[in-house]
């Protein structure tokens, strides 16, 4: 019996996150008997495409059955097209994807996104705020790629939740701890940063905020280092062993449980294809704060 060849397609391997979604991948491919490729794209949108193409247009024998594709960019509206021209299965992740209806009129492979709740992510990291910072002030936020529907999502469910005592200092990242690192260093190196009595420093994802404490650690003064250090640093991902295991060291003072998608992705793709049917169009998963909110302290 001939095995479902499913290419994965990830973000970048800097990233705990997406390193997880990929040693997720494998193991449920393992126990759907999938043969799994995982590709990353380095943050670079035009790479993924070349990426994906290439693998759409190789020859038969070659070709996935299906790609799993979390976008650096857009959704990929031509290749997703493409892909479903010649019959391979479509699961877009973590993006709003407005041609998935249209495609699955007439495709005769599956065409589905999953996605996690990142509006409601943004709502849950604006509770923490408004726990963490409990008589307003400034909050130094490091978001991710301006180009995420990702970004956008959990910046306006944040926005959406925070008190209107709290301001929020806005920063770009790019998913790396290295990449908060650069943006919070060069923030420390702004006059502005001098005037500014920031409360809180929260970031989009774990790894960003550990980018920011590293930052304070190594280039703020020793007066500035000591009092930034003590504010609390959020993030979001909550791996166990990386953003929870940091709660519990107080590296982190909060932090937001995510489920990696590519398993889910995986199951509801094999579902389809025994059962020659489109599973739901898009599938959300379910984050929670951790601590809970009720448990917050300074």
């Amino acid at each position: 019996m001939t095995r479902t060849k499913v290419l994965v397609s990830l973000v970048t391997e800097d990233n705990d996150f997406q390193q997880e979604q990929a040693a997720m991948a494998r193991a449920v491919a393992r126990e759907l008997n999938f043969d799994a490729g995982i590709v990353f794209a380095g943050n670079d949108s035009v790479e993924q495409s070349l990426q994906l193409v290439r693998a759409v247009q190789c020859d038969l024998a070659s070709r996935p059955n299906a790609i799993v594709v979390e976008p650096v960019g857009t959704a990929m509206p031509q290749v997703a097209h493409a892909a479903a021209e010649v019959g391979i299965a479509w699961v877009v992740l973590n993006r709003t994807a407005d041609y998935i209806a249209t495609l699955r009129k007439t495709a005769t492979a599956p065409i589905f996104g999953v996605s996690s709740d990142n509006e409601e992510i943004g709502r849950i990291q604006g509770e923490q705020f408004n726990k963490l910072v409990p008589r307003g002030g400034n909050i130094l936020y490091v978001e991710g790629p301006s180009a995420s529907d990702v970004t956008r999502e959990r910046t306006a469910g944040m926005l959406a939740t925070k008190r209107a005592d709290i301001a929020i200092r806005v920063l770009r990242g790019d998913w790396t701890e290295n990449s908060g690192h650069r943006a919070v260093a060069s923030w420390l190196k702004l006059t502005t940063s001098k005037e500014a009595t920031i409360q809180l420093v929260g970031c989009q994802n774990d790894e960003m905020a550990l980018g920011a404490r590293r930052a304070i650690e190594e280039t703020a003064s020793q007066a500035e280092r000591e009092r930034l250090l003590r504010l609390p640093f959020t993030g979001c991902d909550g791996l166990p062993k990386e953003g929870q295991a940091h709660v519990q060291h107080r590296t982190l003072a909060a932090t937001i449980v995510i489920p990696p998608l590519t398993g889910v992705a995986l199951k509801l793709l094999a579902s389809a294809l025994q059962t020659h049917s489109q599973p739901a169009e898009h599938t959300c998963t379910a984050a929670r704060s951790c601590p809970p909110i009720t448990e917050l302290r300074m």
